[in-house]
């Protein structure tokens, strides 16, 4: 099973959903906890959900399961946390919600990409959600877009 990733920060629209359409995703997981801000812009939930329907024939969902809570997310972001700080507390929590049995991997049959702002994975909790489903179903190859 492949699942992918991206990041809408720094991409234009047409980098963004040309990249999508590019490898054929199906179905985009929405696992930001604030999924309406006015910042995002053409990556608003409303907006987004039209959009991957009207140019890619791509479905939206948004899982809150694969989200930090608001507390782990100020700590990080607002108050300047260490990164280390902040991966130890969101693994405890994926644990502790088990979204290995959480979430239906049925739903991942579809080619499936998961979306949060940061541009890079290197410092965002989608990679440490992939890398978590890895470790728990068998057969996930991770992509980054």
């Amino acid at each position: 099973m492949e699942i992918y990733s991206i990041g809408f920060t720094q991409k234009n629209a047409s980098q963004f959903f040309d990249t999508l359409k590019a490898n054929g995703i199906e179905r985009l997981l929405d696992v930001r906890l604030n999924n309406t801000s006015q910042l995002a812009g053409f990556a608003k939930q409303a907006d987004l959900a039209y959009f991957l329907r009207q140019i890619c024939g791509a479905a939206y969902e948004h899982e809150p399961l694969l989200a930090p809570t608001q507390e782990i997310l100020d700590a990080y972001k607002k108050r300047k946390g260490d990164w280390a700080a902040y991966e130890k507390e969101f693994l405890a929590l994926m644990r502790f919600r088990k979204i290995e049995s959480a979430i239906d991997k049925e739903g991942f049959a579809q080619r499936t990409v998961l979306l949060c702002s940061e541009l890079t994975v290197e410092h965002c909790h989608r990679r440490l959600v992939l890398e978590y489903l890895q470790k728990h179903w068998e057969g996930v190859l991770i992509h980054h877009l």
